[in-house]
């Protein structure tokens, strides 16, 4: 716990006391108290007792070993494109995805009480959030410096109270750790949009009837001619929409080739198990991460925003 500047300690102490006092009520989170996990865990789950954890490893353990009964985890943002840590510590968790989460990410610029914008020199803040604000902390002269977590770092400035250092945090983070809001909305696009996904030790049969589905699997193909095109061959015969493919090397290697999708449905309609069979046949490991309800429809980027603020 020591690893968290002074300012969150004494918050991440009561926080961890409450939550390790029921864990059938908390939801870890990666960051800070004040992250933007944290806002996104508050959404999700309002009851909730919401346990910060240091790194992503922690949140992931805190689940499996049962300190906690649910993880909010960030996977991809749609600016920054995806995290890449998440898609390799899933497939070597036993954890499952239960759900999903879409936040509206507003940046904000946090200095100590009184400061000034233009004598800001630094702001700290997480690597995925510095990605997000360049141009705008570039226009101003600011040099950016990474951090573990943008809530990390806005407890980092509090502690210091040094003149022209700053963060990138959420206005949350500002009102937690007491700083000044010099700017507000500083992301470099209007559609900045983070999704998370909900992991637990148990996957869930949601009901259809409620709303459309996602499904969510990780597999690795032959290493043979057309092997990607024959593998998922069969979701465009059943029609079956993939929403999202990406492909990862692993190991060192230039020959084995995993790959996360999701699509639109459920291994229990008849089509999807049939387009699952074909790709098992095509595919030398093949694993299903979870199917849940979608939070929002996949649509254009300009039209998160409306969706994941309501």
């Amino acid at each position: 716990m020591q690893i968290y500047p002074e300012p969150a300690r004494e918050l991440v102490s009561r926080m961890t006391a409450k939550a390790t006092a029921l864990p059938s009520q908390a939801v870890a989170f990666q960051g800070a108290p004040g992250a933007f996990s944290h806002l996104a865990t508050c959404q999700v789950f309002p009851e909730g007792l919401p346990l910060p954890c240091f790194s992503f490893d922690e949140a992931f353990e805190a689940v499996e070993s049962g300190k906690a009964d649910r993880a909010v985890i960030p996977i991809e943002n749609s600016y920054a494109g995806r995290v890449a840590e998440i898609h390799f510590l899933l497939p070597a968790s036993r954890l499952h995805i239960v759900g999903e989460h879409f936040l509206r990410v507003r940046h904000s610029l946090l200095a100590p009480k009184g400061a000034k914008l233009e004598n800001v020199r630094q702001a700290f803040s997480h690597p995925q959030a510095l990605s997000q604000t360049r141009k705008w902390c570039a226009a101003r002269g600011i040099d950016q410096v990474p951090y573990a977590d943008t809530a990390g770092a806005a407890a980092l400035v509090a502690e210091k109270q040094e003149p022209g250092t700053s963060a990138v945090a959420s206005s949350f983070a500002g009102q937690i750790y007491d700083l000044d809001i010099l700017a507000e909305g500083i992301e470099d696009v209007a559609h900045n949009t983070t999704r998370f996904v909900v992991l637990a030790r148990e996957p869930i049969t949601p009901d259809p009837a409620k709303g459309p589905l996602m499904t969510t699997i990780f597999f690795e193909v032959r290493n043979i001619p057309a092997a990607l095109f024959k593998a998922l061959g069969g979701f465009a015969t059943n029609g079956i929409n993939i929403t999202k493919l990406e492909s990862y090397q692993r190991e060192g290697t230039f020959t084995a080739t995993d790959f996360f999708a999701d699509f639109e449905g459920s291994p229990e309609d008849p089509a999807v198990q049939r387009a699952l069979e074909e790709l098992e046949f095509h595919s030398k490991r093949l694993r299903i991460f979870g199917t849940y309800a979608q939070a929002l429809t996949r649509l254009h980027p300009d039209a998160l925003d409306e969706q994941a603020s309501g």
